[in-house]
């Protein structure tokens, strides 16, 4: 039975495991339609796009691969994002506006659960943010609203004017690239670990109810790779990562995913392989809760410290 975890203060109750849709334009048609069965099988049905994802492809092959299968809309959660375009982003009502529509026209769907502002714009005027989600949300297009890769003042400005609670924040998180964590246990210490890269956004969303979700969980750097397995760049990690897959009789990925849903802040791990097997062992990672021990061993191993 898949676990689920209230998103913000939407109400809505979702899987602790939600799939991200970014790598689905690589799949053939029959392939992805397995896929997207297998998932929903499985209790996976929040799915994570964005209007930049194969430029807009994959929501239109996830709704093709949806009609095939024959899957309900109200059996789904659908979150998608807007706000990067090529050489900027952009906050304006005219585009959040005209994303959405793209965007549902391309999922084939009258409304998305959840929007998501992408990165940050610094030409944002948020009393537009305001009107446009306003009408979103009058019109039924959008039921709730959040963000992505923002900081805390970045939210507090939108939440000055935005009426309807930003509900979700989606920011790279994973064993090695874990500086969330690692600023707030560092505290005023001269090390690299202790540089506040992101303004304390962990505690910030805890602090106000809104959801984390993980994205890249299981890569290191930008988009740089991946760690499990990767023993010649995190020889320690992998070899605590296998430890403890012998003990749990699960995969090292089941560990990774595990290490991440073990935090508190009850974090929304985004899974974006679009492979069935990938997926099973991800799935098993949500069935363990990690001890105290365990926890910090993976956090010691991936290249962090305690003062």
């Amino acid at each position: 039975m898949m676990k689920t975890m209230m998103l913000g203060k939407t109400g809505l109750t979702v899987p602790v495991i939600a799939v991200g849709c970014m790598r689905i334009g690589g799949m053939e048609q029959k392939e992805r339609a397995a896929y997207l069965a297998a998932c929903l099988e499985n209790g996976l049905n929040f799915f994570d796009h964005a209007d930049i994802y194969g430029k807009g492809t994959c929501e239109q092959l996830f709704s093709e691969a949806q009609k095939e299968i024959g899957a309900k809309r109200e059996d789904m959660i659908l979150q998608s994002k807007c706000g990067i375009r090529p050489g900027r982003y952009d906050f304006s009502k005219e585009h959040i506006l005209s994303s959405v529509d793209g965007i549902l026209k391309r999922l084939h769907t009258d409304y998305l659960d959840v929007l998501l502002l992408h990165r940050p714009d610094a030409l944002a005027e948020p009393e537009e943010v305001a009107e446009a989600f306003e009408m979103l949300s009058q019109s039924g297009k959008v039921r709730h609203f959040g963000v992505s890769n923002h900081r805390p003042y970045q939210i507090e400005l939108l939440q000055k004017y935005v009426k309807q609670p930003l509900c979700v924040n989606q920011m790279q998180f994973s064993l090695p690239f874990s500086t969330m964590v690692a600023a707030g246990m560092e505290a005023n210490m001269l090390t690299q670990g202790a540089v506040d890269r992101d303004g304390g956004i962990l505690d910030y969303c805890r602090l106000h109810d809104i959801t984390m979700q993980a994205w890249s969980p299981f890569q290191y750097g930008f988009f740089e790779g991946v760690f499990v397995g990767n023993t010649e760049k995190y020889p320690e990690l992998n070899k605590e990562l296998d430890a403890l897959a012998e003990q749990y009789s699960v995969t090292p990925t089941a560990i990774a995913a595990a290490w991440v849903l073990r935090h508190p802040a009850k974090i929304q791990l985004i899974a974006g392989t679009t492979n069935q097997e990938r997926l099973k062992e991800i799935i098993q990672g949500s069935e363990i809760t990690l001890s105290r021990e365990e926890w910090y061993r993976l956090y010691l191993a991936a290249g962090h410290i305690l003062p």
